[in-house]
């Protein structure tokens, strides 16, 4: 006996369609459906405030972010 484990697709005319790496030919399959586990929402809404901050000082005078000074005149 082989087990495989697969997703399947049922369709709204009650075909179902899946990719099983089996011989092509009749086979005696048993079908197990489970539920969809039930989503838990947080308890609580975010808030971004409450995440932890860092505070590393000043940026340093005349510090420039610009591509071309961080990477030279081919932009890279």
């Amino acid at each position: 006996m082989t087990v495989i484990t697969t997703r399947i697709t049922v369709a709204a005319d009650g075909t179902i369609s899946a990719a099983i790496p089996l011989p092509a030919g009749e086979h005696v399959a048993n079908i197990e459906v489970q539920d969809r586990p039930a989503r838990h929402l947080p308890p609580l809404p975010f808030d971004v405030n409450a995440l932890p901050v860092h505070d590393l000082g000043p940026w340093p005078d005349g510090l420039s972010l610009r591509r071309e000074d961080m990477y030279g005149d081919d932009g890279r």
